[in-house]
């Protein structure tokens, strides 16, 4: 990670030995996505980087947390960055997850 995009202490991605972990591939895509969209100049690091902290204090508050995971957080932090910069309306999102929830199983992308 470089230093232009620095995500330190509690908001730094997993990592092993000094390298990005991902579990699933929809982790590397979003981090991916959030990264390019910033070099791009869609919106500052800075912006995403305030509503990664809001999601995961939001996390941390609930009383009925779910279990953690970084790249949850990332997600939301990057769809309400989207959503502030009207870059995705949330009525698109919620039928592009419907369409995502509705593939034949083994449909991998």
């Amino acid at each position: 990670m470089t230093d232009q995009y620095p995500l330190e202490h509690e908001l730094a991605p997993p990592q092993a030995n000094g390298e990005l972990v991902f579990d699933d591939p929809w982790q590397m895509r979003v981090f991916g996505l959030a990264r390019t969209l910033c070099e791009q100049g869609c919106y500052s690091w800075d912006e995403f980087r305030v509503e990664l902290i809001a999601a995961i204090k939001r996390w941390d508050s609930d009383l009925n947390q779910q279990p953690w995971s970084y790249f949850d957080h990332f997600l939301e932090a990057l769809l309400r960055v989207l959503d502030k910069k009207q870059m995705i309306r949330q009525d698109e999102l919620t039928n592009r997850l419907k369409q995502y929830l509705n593939r034949p199983h083994g449909h991998d992308h």
